[in-house]
């Protein structure tokens, strides 16, 4: 008979049954609030650093990248809507940060993914890179689940 492997749901049963239809990434999951002590919260925001990705962007605005752009086809990029700057990127990843809006997941010992939503409401992820900085982008249309947990999320804690 195969062994079956249980696992700890990081969530409360109904905050789990609630998750169903965000994804199935464990990587990808928001912690709860309190999961991350503020003094963790404000250690990770400054040992955090911002590169943004060419892979993401469709204007090369302040990040000096080389080529100005390389958007991928298959990549979310950040800048559909509106050019978003350097230091709007590098606040945002912050603002996160500041909130708990991060995932369990810790590659690196910092958290895997952070969200954030700007001053007009779109929702932003940011994502850990194999070089231990993060680069960012809007979160798609054809994303409705997690966008809508991130924009819910980040309401609740703005209470």
């Amino acid at each position: 008979m195969p062994l079956a492997l249980v696992s700890r749901p990081s969530v409360e049963p109904t905050e789990q049954a609630n998750m169903k239809h965000r994804g199935n990434n464990p990587k990808r999951r928001i912690a709860k609030p309190g999961h991350f002590t503020t003094a963790e919260l404000v250690g990770f925001a400054g040992r955090a650093r911002y590169k943004g990705s060419a892979h993401h962007k469709l204007h090369p605005a302040d990040y000096g990248f080389h080529p100005p752009t390389s958007p991928r086809p298959s990549k979310s990029v950040c800048d559909d809507i509106r050019v978003i700057r350097l230091a709007e990127a590098r606040e945002l990843l912050r603002a996160g940060f500041a909130k708990g809006m991060v995932s369990i997941s810790r590659p690196q010992d910092m958290p895997k993914y952070v969200w954030a939503l700007d001053a007009d409401g779109e929702p932003f992820e940011a994502k850990l890179g194999r070089d231990g900085r993060y680069h960012g982008y809007r979160l798609n249309l054809d994303e409705r689940a997690m966008r809508d947990w991130v924009v819910d999320e980040w309401e609740r804690r703005s209470v």
